[in-house]
């Protein structure tokens, strides 16, 4: 009997009769030879099938055959230096599962962005998306091994929250029985609570976010990893996001050279990634450099796209925009030690204009500090109280980040928009299928 295998496994089997189960998403028939091109969720291999070597009714099957129909094969392995895998099957048999109709609407034709998000349970199935998505699992677990690598462990936080670490105006609110609720937007708080008991934490979600943004670098839904660390300072995390980041790239480098061939990524800029220490900008000095650059940026602004990709272009290191204003950050970030306009915080940017990455700061560890701080930001203290307490029993400096998945996975797959790295993305405008 043919040994069942998957694509991905088939050079284990180079002389050998094997069964693949997968999909037809391509063929060409060539007067005795006909070429059924297979993909099965792990690869792709060309199956050849010789008119002379068939039974009349297996030819026959081969002939009735359409893009997107799921077949049983059996064939032979061979090495092929031309073919993408670098193998490809003498084939001996075929059996239809289920005929696709002849009307696939993802054609070989160019289609616009949203026919294609209309059709994303279909475009799925194409090279590039399966490319993207495969790299979105590397880039997750890359990630998570090297945090429990680094005496990190996973937990969970809650989706539904009753109040917001950074105010609610970009907050789903839900009805929750009797009371309002809001999807999280990020589990920071509850992973301080967490990281004083266990030291080292992080969690894997998804995060909601309802701002009316429709750049290229925003979903309502997407996912982040959120380490927070006791016993560790601002310039200390800022080198252990260094570190995550270059293992997760190496990570990828070492399992995705087919998936980064399709996507046709420049795999040199990766390298060169990992052997360039990051680039480290006080806020205020990075303002300067955008100002003599062109940017018409102010003290106190926000980093634009524009103003992102001013900093990185010329930069094959991630860019590091430290210290900023405390009036345009959050309650709990820490004040800097040496100007109490400041806070310890920083967002790390991708080369070449990918955009932030990574945005992380110290934690306010101080009990009578954050009292004042959530009055100053208007904030109930009773709803925060449990969050104070953190404050008053053993409080510890701490530091905490949040690393964006499909940001993350955009940058390193080299792509433009950011709602390729989701399987179905959530944007302001889209929430079908």
């Amino acid at each position: 009997m043919p040994i069942y295998t998957y694509v991905s496994e088939i050079e284990k089997h180079v002389g050998e009769e094997i069964e693949l189960k997968g999909w037809v998403y391509n063929f060409r028939s060539s007067g005795k030879i006909f070429f059924l091109q297979l993909r099965d969720g792990s690869g792709r291999v060309q199956v050849v099938y010789s008119a002379g070597n068939l039974p009349v009714d297996q030819w026959e099957k081969l002939q009735s055959i359409r893009i997107e129909s799921s077949v049983t094969v059996h064939g032979t392995v061979k090495a092929e230096s031309r073919a993408t895998s670098g193998f490809e099957l003498d084939g001996t048999s075929v059996e239809i599962i289920n005929l696709a109709p002849d009307d696939y609407p993802i054609g070989k034709k160019e289609h616009g962005p949203e026919f294609l998000l209309d059709n994303r349970h279909l475009w799925l199935r194409s090279e590039s998306q399966w490319a993207v998505l495969r790299l979105r699992h590397l880039v997750k677990l890359g990630l998570q091994e090297f945090f429990n690598s680094q005496g990190f462990i996973e937990l969970d936080t809650p989706t539904f929250t009753p109040n917001s670490c950074e105010g609610t105006t970009d907050l789903f609110e839900v009805e929750y029985f009797d009371k309002k609720a809001y999807l999280t937007q990020n589990g920071q708080l509850y992973l301080e609570a967490m990281c004083m008991a266990f030291g080292r934490v992080y969690d894997l979600c998804p995060n909601f976010r309802a701002e009316k943004s429709k750049t290229r670098k925003h979903l309502t839904e997407f996912w982040s990893l959120n380490p927070e660390i006791a016993f560790i300072n601002h310039e200390e995390s800022l080198a252990l996001q260094e570190k995550a980041l270059k293992f997760v790239v190496e990570f990828v480098l070492q399992r995705a050279a087919s998936e980064l061939k399709i996507l046709e990524r420049d795999v040199t800029e990766l390298q060169a990634f990992l052997q360039e220490p990051f680039k480290h900008y006080e806020y205020k000095d990075a303002i300067n450099y955008l100002q003599t650059h062109g940017s018409l940026i102010k003290y106190g602004d926000d980093l634009g796209a524009e103003d992102e990709e001013i900093l990185t272009r010329d930069s094959r290191a991630a860019v590091i925009v430290k210290n900023w204003p405390k009036t345009i950050k959050p309650f709990y970030m820490k004040t800097h030690s040496e100007d109490s306009s400041l806070v310890f915080n920083a967002d790390v940017l991708a080369p070449r204009g990918f955009g932030e990455i990574v945005g992380g700061s110290q934690r306010e560890d101080d009990y009578e500090t954050l009292v004042k701080s959530l009055r100053e930001h208007n904030l109930p203290l009773d709803i925060f109280a449990w969050y104070l307490d953190l404050r008053k029993y053993g409080s510890v400096p701490h530091c905490g980040f949040g690393i964006g998945i499909e940001r993350v996975t955009r940058w390193i797959a080299g792509i433009h928009h950011v709602r390729e790295t989701a399987a179905f993305p959530r944007m302001i405008n889209r929430l079908t299928p």
